[in-house]
């Protein structure tokens, strides 16, 4: 084989409380492909591996170093539709994208478990990663997941921004030290959020998307924040989130009245782009 694609779905992670470890994958995806270039190729066109983007020679360095096979050099091309530094997990679809189509190019030298590790390794912690390649919802602690398949009642409203947010510029505001109380309380609603996906009882979910962790420090990079997810719960929505570092914001809805959430928060910010998903239970997945 020399050409593979890779679909890769977004992801929302956090989810308020759970902070770098809950995060859900979402009917919302890019592709990337992958064709691996002979060696009596033409090479005049070809990238090197140190001649791509940062984030594609750290990956693809970390798949043939932990593979142990000889790198080869290839084209990629990537597409979709999840935006960049919107707190959907761009970055983890071209990581997860790119080391499995490395390793379908390279015989399967790799589980899919190990790939996702190396994708950790790589993001720095596991919350987007863990959905991404695995789909549904997932609890990630570290390389340990535990994974809950989402019901097709469930729908994520998505507040999309026209600005972007890195993610080191949104955990450059995070304090060193917290709240005893307001950690407590975060832990407290990590747990039922978590409870309400295994057992899927949404209504859990009401009132338990609350924060104190990061949500309360990062409002002044997205002031509206409050506002939106107040818009949407008043519409019916069962609460809201900022999704992973932003500048996404989202509201979980059941099916039934998602769009009249969506109308909700795009009235109080009509320049931004609304979105509306269900949840993926497949994660990564090849053609």
């Amino acid at each position: 084989m020399r050409s593979v694609t890779v679909q890769i779905p977004a992801t929302t992670a956090n989810l308020g409380p759970g902070f770098d470890c809950l995060g859900v994958a979402l009917q919302i995806y890019n592709r990337v492909v992958v064709h691996r270039r002979d060696e009596n190729e033409n090479k005049s066109d070809v990238k090197k591996i140190a001649d791509h983007p940062p984030i594609i020679a750290a990956a693809a360095d970390a798949f043939f170093k932990n593979a142990q096979r000889a790198a080869f050099d290839f084209d990629l091309e990537i597409s979709g539709d999840v935006p960049r530094s919107r707190g959907l997990g761009s970055s983890v679809t071209v990581r997860l994208g790119l080391l499995h189509a490395l390793n379908v190019l390279s015989e399967l030298p790799l589980s899919s478990q190990k790939l996702f590790e190396i994708c950790v390794q790589l993001e720095g912690h596991p919350d987007n990663a863990a959905p991404a390649a695995f789909g549904g919802f997932t609890v990630a602690g570290g390389e340990t997941i535990a994974r809950f398949e989402v019901l097709p009642s469930l729908r994520f409203v998505l507040l999309i921004p026209d600005f972007e947010i890195a993610t080191p510029d949104a955990r450059r505001v995070l304090p060193m030290q917290l709240d005893r109380l307001a950690a407590v309380q975060s832990c407290a609603n990590a747990c039922r959020v978590t409870a309400a996906f295994a057992a899927h009882r949404y209504e859990l979910l009401r009132g338990a998307f609350r924060d104190g962790l990061h949500q309360p420090f990062r409002k002044p990079l997205i002031p509206f924040l409050d506002e939106i997810i107040a818009a949407g719960e008043n519409a019916g929505a069962l609460g809201g989130f900022l999704s992973g570092s932003g500048s996404t914001i989202c509201c979980v809805a059941f099916e039934e009245n998602a769009q009249q959430v969506a109308d909700a928060m795009r009235s109080k910010k009509r320049d931004a782009k609304i979105a509306i998903a269900a949840a993926d239970n497949e994660g990564a997945k090849i053609f």
